[in-house]
């Protein structure tokens, strides 16, 4: 049912209920707007629903069963061990239910109204919400647009049947025997090495020289190094041309080296990035939105855009496309809205593959640091002589830490190796309140734990090492 030509009026439409449009709608709501809230596929977004951790809880089933199975190491004896992929769905999606119901609650709460439903924009100040059942009308003083992204989808590799996105790899209906991943990115390497730990045949092709191209390859090749014990290939240099697919398989033609090859499988997985989702029905040419050629949203440091009541978060702006992005950003963007002096910051955006091991780097790599005219001190510990890591029946990996060697300030660290995702947390607060060396050598670790080896780093850099030969 329409309702009528009258406007509803509100004090913020935030279109997209993500991480990045939920956090925006909490916190726009605590600080005392009346917050209306749409999306028009599920609470909770991409992430939540069929990405980020439908993803991680699947990695963890499989990080269970390697352990299992590896059990002897430990002087445990476990036979016939078996993966029941239905359970594991079962576990995946008991996960999901879970915290997309706690945001569903965490809306209600905060008195903010949800829709289900799509938006269009009528003008600057007015929008259409609609579904199959009504599309009233509302007017807004401002609104914060968090529509997320999309996998990219090839001509050569439209997706259905056997050829998959990495919504699709994530409820296959049973353990592929073999999958053929296009793209060795964070999502690829993720998504393929879970399904290599349960005993699929995987092959991984990337146009670069590496996988994980956007780290360093001393973390990236302790990646690959577990993918080939995990008997996946690993094709670099590589250029997926076409697939032709049957009901049982589907054949990837690539060029590697000037050569055509085939490789054929259950599945093909493609992961080659996503794509903002600004086109559609939005209507954000009907209000001119300045926007990039790549259909990113130009906004400046406060999340406003060319429009200055609207503002845009997530991955639909430029950046790096990532939950915590978008959160961070909802954040600004709702305390703007507010008065208060927010702006953003990039500085600190922690990067993770859970990979394995686990990748993870915040702040400047050593490369950038230097290019940025720093005098460069770095300090890098191994995992392998820390009681924690050892006691786990860990071998690889390392924490990598670059200061200025003139001040000691720290510039940025890299982490390869079990937890690295939330051992970087405690790099990224130094470099967001300009610690030094000298800070975090001061700063008494608990024995024996992992977080040890950020200390051991620290005093690598400093050039005083209590637990290695100083060089």
């Amino acid at each position: 049912m329409v309702v009528g030509d009258a406007s509803l009026d509100i004090d913020l439409l935030v279109i997209g209920a993500g991480p990045g449009g939920y956090v925006a709608a909490i916190r726009a709501a605590q600080l005392g707007q009346n917050v209306l809230i749409v999306d028009k596929q599920y609470v909770g977004g991409v992430c939540l629903n069929v990405g980020c951790i439908p993803s991680k809880a699947l990695i963890s089933a499989s990080h269970q069963y390697e352990s299992i199975s590896h059990a002897s190491e430990f002087g445990i004896t476990a036979s016939d061990v078996k993966v029941e992929w239905s359970k594991v769905q079962e576990f995946k999606n008991g996960v999901v239910k879970k915290l997309t119901g706690g945001v569903a609650s965490l809306l209600k709460a905060n008195k903010i109204q949800y829709f289900a439903g799509e938006v269009m924009f009528i003008n600057e100040n007015e929008a259409r919400v609609f579904n199959d059942q009504e599309a009233p009308r509302y007017r807004f003083k401002n609104c914060i647009i968090a529509t997320g992204s999309r996998p990219i989808e090839l001509k050569a590799f439209p997706y259905g049947g056997r050829i998959v996105s990495s919504t699709g790899a994530l409820s296959l209906p049973e353990i592929p025997k073999s999958l053929v991943v296009i793209g060795g990115g964070y999502i690829g390497i993720e998504l393929g090495q879970m399904y290599a730990k349960f005993g699929t045949q995987v092959t991984i092709i990337e146009g670069s020289d590496s996988i994980l191209p956007g780290f360093d390859s001393d973390m990236s090749s302790l990646v690959a190094k577990k993918l080939k014990a995990a008997k996946a290939e690993i094709v670099t240099g590589a250029q997926a041309k076409s697939a032709a697919q049957t009901d049982n398989d589907v054949t990837v033609t690539y060029t590697v080296n000037g050569e055509d090859k085939q490789v054929t499988a259950d599945y093909l997985l493609v992961t080659v990035g996503r794509r903002p989702n600004t086109d559609g029905e939005l209507g954000l040419d009907l209000i001119n939105l300045k926007m990039s050629d790549r259909g990113l949203i130009e906004v400046d440091e406060q999340c406003r855009t060319s429009i200055p009541h609207i503002y845009a978060i997530g991955d639909i702006i430029p950046g790096p496309a990532l939950a915590h992005k978008a959160m961070y950003e909802g954040r600004v963007a709702a305390e703007v809205i507010a008065g208060q002096p927010s702006k953003i910051d990039y500085k600190c955006i922690p990067l993770v593959v859970f990979s394995d091991p686990e990748c993870s780097s915040v702040g400047y790599s050593e490369k950038e640091a230097k290019e940025k005219g720093h005098n460069v001190k770095v300090g890098k510990f191994p995992f392998n002589i820390n009681g924690r890591a050892l006691s786990l029946g860990v071998k690889e990996g390392f924490v990598k830490v670059i200061a200025d060697a003139d001040n000691g300030l720290v510039l940025g660290a890299q982490i390869a190796g079990i937890e690295a995702s939330n051992m970087i947390a405690e790099l990224g607060l130094a470099i967001e309140m300009g610690a030094t060396l000298e800070d975090i050598a001061l700063t008494i670790h608990a024995h024996p734990t992992l977080g040890e080896i950020v200390l051991d780093a620290v005093e690598m850099a400093l050039g005083h090492p209590i637990h290695a030969i100083a060089k």
